[in-house]
């Protein structure tokens, strides 16, 4: 084995002996004199010794003959090192033959030894230039053959992406422990709270079965009535007295008609609300319960439904509309047509009877709605919470923020796929996701009668009020990657 030094060969022997004398004789306790080194030196160093005329011949021949292509070889391809790319265990290759291995075999590992590397491995700049000047001529021929090479070209690619991705998952993990984990604290704090409403939620469940949604109109007392009645609206509030004082219950309330309302003692006489009355009577009727009329109620009602809407309209908005359009048109899809995209009427009231009654969309409805749909399926939904805000003030707006945050968070993805130059990639993309989330649904489905209501209402919680946090925190860090900031 060489070393070099300016030019000049050092023999490892001379090194290896001299360092042998020096242990034995500190370990008989003899000191070494610095004419032993110096005599040491100038036998063996040859070249580095105090003889000028050494000094003059460097006998560059000599040196050039000890070097070797085989030296500075790759054990991957076996021929001169490009690019060499050196792991933690000291084993050095070409960086397009790491690249192809890491491709095939997906290991972070030597290729040789089988040791894991750590980080993400850099071109070795020493080794580099030694092999560009003694190799000038075959480096040049080798990086021609690689340039040519299309799969030598997409490893490269895709191993630097892998790079890029272990450098900016580093740099967050830094990031957020020098920031003092802000969103793993307010996780924390929010799941506790979430604990323990969940679980004021179960001790009270009783209360739940007591709702107007689960009992029969039939049962219900004067003070039920009043109840349902000034849940249609400020409007109601103006005739509640006059149901008092006639302890108007479920039975007499069904018996009502026009010509009842419109005289005394409850004197309806706005025909708009009049009308409005009867029309949620008759629902009252059909169902023979009071028609769930804001999300706890929903939920309440529909718990499988509720979930089901929660989540999917997260992970998958244009599919489950598409859903809802095909399999649910008259109960869910209209009235969150005419929510979100409402048709401009002048001079009418908005009360609850324009609110539950909806006819076919206008065609300027369906446009909106269909751009909305393809370009932004999330402000459908945040549209839909804000209408929403004078009935669940704190819930509408987390719908809202994390509607927000799920746009960036599609944005980001699809910028990504641009700068990657994977467009084309999109559409089986869409439908391998198309295939995940069936088969998730088809899952949840199958296992939904043995789910305790307990595990359901954690789920639900958790993904209204605890989502919004964790996209922040995904949001910040899709800014942060290299694919997502603008060059």
């Amino acid at each position: 084995m060489v070393f070099e030094h300016t030019g000049w060969p050092l023999k490892k022997s001379w090194l290896v002996d001299f360092m042998s004398r020096a242990f034995v004789q500190a370990e008989a306790g003899v000191p070494i004199t610095s004419s032993q080194m110096k005599g040491d030196v100038d036998t063996d160093l040859g070249p580095f010794s105090d003889d000028p005329q050494s000094i003059s011949d460097p006998c560059p021949k000599a040196s050039s003959s000890l070097i070797s292509e085989h030296e500075f070889s790759c054990h991957c391809c076996y021929d001169i090192l490009v690019s060499p790319t050196t792991l933690n265990c000291g084993h050095s290759f070409c960086r397009h033959c790491l690249a192809l291995w890491w491709e095939s075999s997906r290991k972070n590992e030597c290729p040789e030894c089988r040791e894991k590397w750590e980080g993400f491995p850099k071109v070795n700049i020493l080794l580099r230039d030694a092999v560009e000047k003694l190799f000038s001529t075959v480096v040049c021929r080798r990086m021609e053959e690689i340039q040519a090479n299309p799969k030598i070209a997409r490893s490269l690619l895709a191993f630097q992406r892998y790079g890029d991705e272990q450098a900016s998952r580093g740099a967050m993990s830094s990031g957020q422990r020098r920031g003092g984990g802000f969103f793993s604290g307010v996780l924390t704090a929010l799941t506790c709270v979430a604990v323990m409403f969940l679980v004021y939620h179960w001790s009270s469940r009783e209360a739940e079965h007591d709702l107007l949604v689960h009992k029969p109109v039939t049962k219900w007392t004067a003070k039920e009535v009043i109840f349902w009645l000034e849940n249609l609206g400020p409007w109601a509030s103006l005739y509640k007295d006059n149901f008092l004082s006639e302890q108007v219950n479920g039975r007499l309330l069904i018996m009502l008609g026009d010509e009842e309302l419109s005289k005394r003692p409850y004197s309806i006489e706005n025909h708009t609300h009049r009308k409005a009355v009867l029309a949620e009577l008759e629902r009252v009727k059909a169902l023979g319960v009071k028609p769930p009329q804001n999300l706890w109620e929903y939920k309440a009602v529909n718990a499988g439904k509720s979930i089901f809407f929660l989540y999917a309209l997260k992970n998958s908005p244009r599919l489950t509309i598409l859903y809802l359009y095909l399999f649910d048109y008259a109960e869910t899809f209209l009235p969150f047509l005419h929510t979100c995209c409402p048709e401009q009427r002048s001079g009418q009231e908005d009360d609850l009877f324009t609110k539950t009654v909806h006819g076919d969309p206008s065609w300027k409805q369906w446009t909106e709605f269909l751009v909305k749909y393809l370009l932004l399926p999330y402000q459908l939904i945040a549209e839909f919470a804000w209408d929403w805000l004078s009935v669940h003030y704190w819930t509408a707006r987390f719908i809202i923020v994390n509607a927000v945050l799920l746009s960036v968070l599609e944005g980001c993805a699809l910028w990504r796929l641009w700068a990657r130059s994977e467009l084309r990639t999109l559409p089986r993309r869409m439908w391998s996701h198309f295939w995940k989330v069936s088969t998730q649904g088809f899952a949840v489905a199958i296992f939904w009668p043995v789910i305790p209501q307990f595990v359901c209402n954690c789920l639900f919680y958790w993904a209204l009020y605890f989502n919004p946090i964790i996209n922040i925190d995904l949001v910040v860090q899709q800014v942060l990657r290299p694919e997502t900031q603008v060059p």
